[in-house]
């Protein structure tokens, strides 16, 4: 969700996407037709599924034969990709190039990446990479909350297009640190507010693994990107879910840090009232644990910061999380009947954690779910007016239904009529559920839930464009699909979605473990122990870059 608030920002910028129509999209489709699979083309132009990167053959700098193949490059984690790196087996150029293939081999498929940005990652190759745990290995962004230097983020809205802010956030320039390199950006939906990712501007963002499905929201195109295999590991955030639910639609690890964990500064303290966080969505569990250790700490002035660890994540991985007391529950407190599916994966996790030894008890934290609904619409709605308010500021344009979806629009205008005293009211609601859920912890280590109640929606269902829709309508579709995890981004605990079951027609099923506030090295020896008992990493949908 946008908040631009008085930093500089530009309109325009380099012309790198516009729409394809007429002769132009049919002169392009002849090009990417007669093209070999694997070539990333050398013509001017290239396309993208409803429109067209515009880069220069000079900054595309591709080889026809680079050093390591499709098969070999996703074969890697992040921290693999390093490791080859630094043992001098591939240049991080030479990843570059990789990325860049991938994004043109299934991009057409999934329209997930918006942007390629060769000139910008070439720039950083040469220019010296920092020494980090993830140097060389390319990397995508989400275009919401963070923004990267002099790079488009239009938040899936034509109220924010051509948006682009003059410095890296906080949180950027610490994914730099990290040694990872550029490569573009993903889609989102229109200003983060939806569980799946379809937008009026760039379309759908298809789910690799059924191309009629969604790749879940709001991180969808981070989401589908790292599923199909263009980068190990991509940029996302997540408000009511919006790590975990593209994680679950995709077969993907994904961590949903306690609040203040991961910065987000300079532009938010806590962004959403304290609701959303930013991350990434990985493959492995290791390479979240790597990532973690790097970007997480408090920036300058920021509000406040978990308890730290005692030692680095990365050295929870494989280490043994004793035998532990885990809840868990496939009952939704609104009271709405889950998938099979879903229950399924549960009730599989849960005899597989019996078998490694770990004590398990039926058992959830009560809460009213219509008070936990209305007072979080309250703050969704109320900061969605305000930060449309800012971009309308920011971009001298008015908001309106040429610039708006009409969900969003509905929105908007509801968030108009809460009062402060009513934001108040919200946040301390909040509290209050805080100490009732936390109270609840104390009998327990983690729970386990579904991470979503259904299997990933099918494309067009959770449209944020549906005329007639009133505001509160859309937030309870929107917390019908996903009822387990916006809890916890109001208590502000940590929160694992992780790809350990598939339906029976072949789409992955996310089971989310959550722990206590600031204790994410609980969950990341849990994770990794289901990771060795349950591998994941061979899995690969049926659009992927190696297919």
């Amino acid at each position: 969700m946008p908040h631009p608030g008085r930093r500089k920002i530009r309109r325009g910028g380099e012309r790198i996407c516009c729409r394809a129509t007429g002769q132009q999209a049919e002169t392009d489709r002849q090009i990417e037709e007669q093209s070999p699979v694997g070539w990333v083309l050398t013509h001017p132009t290239i396309l993208r599924y409803r429109h067209i990167d515009f880069i220069s053959q000079e900054s595309l700098a591709l080889e026809d034969n680079p050093m390591i193949s499709l098969n070999e490059y996703t074969s890697q984690d992040g921290l693999g990709l390093a490791d080859l790196i630094a043992r001098k087996q591939v240049k991080p150029e030479e990843l570059v190039t990789t990325a860049l293939q991938a994004i043109e081999k299934v991009n057409p498929k999934l329209n997930a990446v918006l942007q390629t940005l060769p000139d910008q990652a070439e720039a950083e190759v040469r220019g010296g990479l920092p020494q980090g745990p993830f140097t060389g290995v390319p990397f995508l962004i989400k275009e919401l909350v963070l923004h990267a230097k002099n790079v488009r983020c239009n938040m899936g809205s034509k109220l924010a297009q051509g948006f682009m802010a003059h410095e890296d956030t906080e949180l950027m320039a610490r994914f730099r640190r990290a040694g990872l390199v550029l490569v573009g950006t993903t889609q989102t939906p229109e200003l983060g507010y939806n569980p799946t990712t379809e937008t009026v501007l760039f379309g759908p963002v298809h789910n690799p693994w059924d191309l009629s499905r969604s790749a879940g929201g709001s991180s969808g195109g981070s989401g589908a990107s790292v599923a199909a295999g263009i980068v190990p590991l991509a940029h996302a955030n997540d408000g009511g879910g919006s790590i975990r639910i593209p994680a679950s639609c995709n077969g993907l690890v994904g961590l949903k840090p306690s609040r203040d964990r991961v910065p987000t500064g300079p532009d938010y303290g806590d962004p959403l009232c304290g609701l959303a966080c930013e991350f990434v969505v990985t493959r492995s569990v290791r390479d979240a644990a790597a990532l973690l250790d790097v970007v997480a700490g408090a920036d300058v002035g920021a509000p406040g910061h978990p308890v730290p660890p005692a030692r680095p994540y990365r050295a929870e991985v494989g280490a043994s999380p004793g035998r532990l007391r885990i809840a868990w529950t496939t009952t939704p407190a609104s009271g709405e009947k889950i998938d099979p599916e879903c229950e399924k994966a549960v009730h599989e996790t849960v005899r597989l954690l019996e078998e490694l030894g770990h004590t398990l008890v039926e058992d959830r934290p009560r809460y009213d779910w219509n008070a936990f609904l209305e007072n979080v619409h309250v703050i969704w709605t109320a900061f969605t007016t305000a930060s449309v308010n800012d971009l309308a500021a920011a971009l001298n344009r008015k908001p309106g239904p040429d610039n708006l979806e009409a969900v969003t629009l509905a929105c908007y205008e509801d968030g108009k009529r809460y009062t402060a005293a009513d934001l108040i009211t919200a946040m301390a609601h909040g509290n209050l559920l805080s100490r009732q859920v936390g109270a609840f912890f104390q009998t327990v280590d983690v729970l386990v839930t579904p991470t979503i109640a259904r299997l990933p929606a099918p494309l067009g269902e959770l449209d944020q464009n549906r005329k007639g829709m009133t505001a509160m309508e859309w937030t309870q579709q929107v917390f019908t699909y996903c009822p387990f995890t916006p809890l916890f981004n109001s208590t502000g605990q940590p929160a694992f979605s992780l790809p350990l079951h598939w339906s029976a027609s072949g789409v992955p099923v996310g089971v989310q473990i959550v722990g206590r506030f600031s204790d994410e090295t609980t969950l990341f020896r849990l994770a990794s122990q289901l990771e060795q008992a349950r591998p994941w990493a061979g899995k690969r949908p049926p659009v992927h870059v190696a297919a």
